[in-house]
């Protein structure tokens, strides 16, 4: 993951919501605690870990590193949850799926919180299988509670975890611990969720998800390729995942419940995006593998060697038992048959956990468990190549995307490219020129790439981002960029590449002005498109009014007389 995800960082360009977390995080602590005040207080935490970031080398791979770094600790504790529920093996083959995921790809090179918050969600999934295991509650609390902070939409997360407990069947003392823990956890972010309410305009541009946007979630959750032969593979092992007991009552609430309910409550208020439930995705590669395995299990009890040795291929499966259960020893009889029990020491159709591990029932107090008579022997040859060849396969399905993969690495991949447009400012400017940002946020094309912008004049700002403790600064009245608008006679625009001429109605007057005045007296010359983001020269049709020469005395017409009553 950590090489994926290093691959093509430096793509030459950020995009707009990139810009803006690199113009917040060069701020001052101060300045950056000013702007949360009004804006963006759902990525404060986030914003004050890239000001320590770009404090040291300010730049667009260091503005993406902590993703990377994110993502690449999410797919080791995918890893790891695989190991704890399942077998070494499991693991190994979930964090590499997890890795090759075009979705963690993309977002893992995004300057963004969402690859830490899955990070966050992940460690925090891995620590509740621990304290269930007789482990202390309060680590998962304080990584719930940090990963709440990077982003609250992580909160859903508890009730995927609640119903893994549900599945488990704990006692009372662990339903108890985990209120509590879960509890600091949600009474930390409650003041964040008091002050983003009041900020919840930022996510009006979100609509009511369809159909279309569920499958394309699915397709993207599921696969590491949204059609075709791998596609339909990877669901059918993931039926056959389901039953992997303990693992699918973790990965499947994990991997169902954050986004079936912002789904199911962005019909009545719009606020899904993909993003937000990108920590879910951690449950897919889990059941992936999980089902694998169990295929792999299925194929080795009809392989002819175990029928030409039956006492050997049972105690294999007795000893793959104890290697991941050892509270079970003496639990499986030595000799004889066994036949519902897989070598992962479930029932194939099994969809309920065990007795929780090290745990006692009555009291949820952590019990000792007895250590296993001798020490286990090395693995069988034929295990470690089966392994091996499990992770050698996913070869095939990365090859595969290997083009799409690709193509994500580059900047026009994105919605915009900020460097782009920037260029073009530099070599088209001149000193002095106006220019107007339309509408403001676009003002961040200007503050992540300055140097393009000196000289020029920003007719509509007042005061700065920095110094008003807005993202895009503070502008003018509607009256006085009037004014400064009349007496230009060309203006350069940096605007949403939709606009110009649009019927959108700006609901900011400054923004209403820019439009009105620009699209009804200037007329096109030449522009430059990127994404969403256009930089466009505009010329006046007619010359601006201090420029009109005033006509002599004596050929000034007199008004002509209003008409009479009769002629009206």
């Amino acid at each position: 993951m950590l090489a994926l995800g290093l691959w093509g960082l430096d793509r030459g360009g950020m995009w707009g919501d990139e810009g803006v977390t690199f113009l917040v995080g060069r701020r001052t602590v101060p300045q950056i605690w000013h702007l949360l005040h009004g804006v963006d207080a759902v990525h404060g935490l986030y914003y004050l870990l890239l000001h320590a970031v770009l404090a040291v080398h300010p730049g667009e791979v260091a503005l993406r590193l902590p993703s990377v770094c994110g993502a690449a600790a999410t797919a080791g504790l995918v890893a790891a949850l695989g190991v704890r529920l399942a077998r070494p093996r499991v693991g190994l083959w979930a964090g590499l799926l997890y890795a090759i995921t075009p979705l963690v790809g993309h977002y893992a090179q995004e300057g963004r919180s969402y690859a830490l918050v899955a990070a966050g969600v992940t460690g925090a999934t891995l620590l509740l299988v621990r304290a269930l295991e007789g482990r202390p509650w309060w680590p998962y609390g304080a990584v719930l509670a940090v990963t709440f902070l990077l982003h609250e939409f992580a909160v859903l997360v508890l009730c995927a975890h609640a119903l893994t407990l549900l599945a488990a069947r704990v006692p009372r003392a662990v339903w108890a611990g985990w209120g509590r823990a879960a509890g600091v956890a949600v009474g930390i972010l409650l003041p964040l969720v008091w002050v983003s309410q009041r900020q919840s305009g930022q996510v009006a541009w979100l609509r009511v998800p369809d159909r279309d946007t569920t499958e394309r979630l699915a397709r993207g959750f599921l696969s590491v390729t949204p059609t075709g032969a791998v596609f339909w593979t990877s669901v059918l092992l993931i039926l056959l995942g389901l039953g992997a007991g303990r693992l699918a009552s973790v990965a499947l609430p994990l991997l169902v419940v954050p986004p079936v309910i912002l789904l199911t409550v962005s019909q009545f208020r719009p606020l899904f995006h993909e993003r937000y439930v990108l920590y879910a995705l951690a449950g897919a590669p889990l059941l992936v593998a999980a089902g694998a395995d169990w295929l792999v299990g299925m194929v080795g009890r009809l392989w002819p060697a175990a029928l030409l040795h039956p006492e050997a291929a049972h105690e294999a499966g007795r000893e793959a038992v104890v290697e991941r259960h050892p509270q079970l020893v003496g639990a499986l009889p030595a000799r004889g048959h066994h036949p519902g029990v897989t070598a992962s020491g479930h029932h194939p159709g099994a969809a309920t956990r065990p007795p929780l591990t090290g745990v006692d029932r009555t009291t949820g107090a952590a019990s000792p468990q007895p250590s296993p008579s001798r020490r286990h022997p090395k693995r069988p040859a034929h295990t470690r190549l089966v392994t091996l060849a499990g992770a050698l396969a996913l070869a095939v399905p990365f090859l595969h995307g290997l083009p799409a993969y690709r193509n994500d690495r580059l900047a026009a991949h994105r919605p915009e490219n900020l460097a782009v447009v920037s260029a073009l400012a530099g070599r088209e400017l001149r000193p002095g020129d106006p220019v107007l940002f339309l509408p403001s946020f676009w003002r961040v094309t200007a503050s992540a790439y300055p140097g393009s912008f000196a000289g020029a004049r920003d007719l509509a700002l007042a005061e700065s981002g920095a110094r008003s403790g807005t993202l895009s600064g503070r502008e003018v009245a509607p009256a006085e960029l009037e004014a400064r608008l009349a007496g230009a006679d060309r203006v350069w625009i940096v605007a949403q590449s939709n606009l110009l001429p649009s019927r959108w109605v700006p609901g900011d007057p400054v923004d209403r002005v820019k439009l009105d005045v620009v699209d009804g007296e200037f007329a096109s010359r030449r522009q430059y498109v990127s994404g969403r983001v256009k930089l466009a020269l505009y010329i006046r049709r007619t010359p601006p009014q201090d420029m009109v020469m005033p006509a002599p005395r004596h050929l000034v017409m007199p008004a002509p007389a209003p008409p009479s009553p009769a002629r009206r």
